[in-house]
């Protein structure tokens, strides 16, 4: 094992742990996965505990799905993954997690409004819900391909959230990011009795200009 896998492995543990003290996932639910080098991926394995994971724990794929190294079986949506990083050469990490509120979202079936936050609006951008899609099969990426090529955060419907960046830390802090707009919107509507008005686009483009 080379210092840059090492380096990854540590990664993916490090999210895994930060997943489940956070609450964003439950026991084994979710997976996380890096690019590790052309063709081939570290991912998650199947049925484990998140924050339980070792370095060791996690499996090497090629991008087929093949096991090339480690015991078990790697994540059941790893065609999730796969197909991030055929559509995404910018991405080389991916996070799919069961975050509560961004969830209850896609369940009361409201939208959620990245353009009320000019953080959110910068660092993640617009975030659709791709439709409901079994879990663990074929179906879960398909629905979600349509806005891959777009969006580095995709909210599945009654399955949580998919968040993608530059690398391990990048995509979970987009998670992290979203789900506190999420307590945020909650709040806003218990106070209120509705949702924020968002920011228009004169707004959003001038908050463009300002960061570019």
């Amino acid at each position: 094992m080379d210092s840059r896998e090492s380096t990854l492995r540590h990664d993916i543990v490090w999210a895994c742990r930060k997943l489940a003290e956070a609450g964003f996932i439950a026991a084994s639910d979710g997976n996380v996965s890096s690019r590790l080098a052309d063709g081939f991926y570290l991912i998650t394995p199947s049925g484990r505990p998140k924050a339980e994971l070792d370095v060791n724990d996690l499996i090497v794929v090629n991008d087929q799905g093949g096991v090339v190294s480690g015991s078990g079986k790697p994540s059941s949506e790893f065609r999730l993954h796969l197909l991030v990083y055929q559509k995404r050469p910018d991405v080389n990490a991916v996070v799919h997690a069961h975050p509560p509120l961004l969830t209850a979202m896609t369940l009361a079936q409201v939208p959620f409004p990245a353009e009320v936050f000019p953080e959110v609006w910068l660092t993640v951008g617009p975030v659709p819900t791709a439709p409901y899609a079994t879990p663990s099969t074929e179906a879960v990426p398909r629905s979600v391909e349509p806005f891959l090529g777009r969006h580095n955060a995709v909210l599945l419907a009654r399955h949580g959230s998919l968040t993608v960046g530059r690398d391990v830390r990048h995509a979970y802090y987009r998670l992290e990011k979203m789900e506190h707009a999420a307590k945020s919107l909650l709040a806003a509507r218990l106070f209120a009795g509705n949702l924020p008005d968002p920011l228009s686009p004169e707004e959003l483009e001038q908050l463009g200009r300002a960061f570019s």
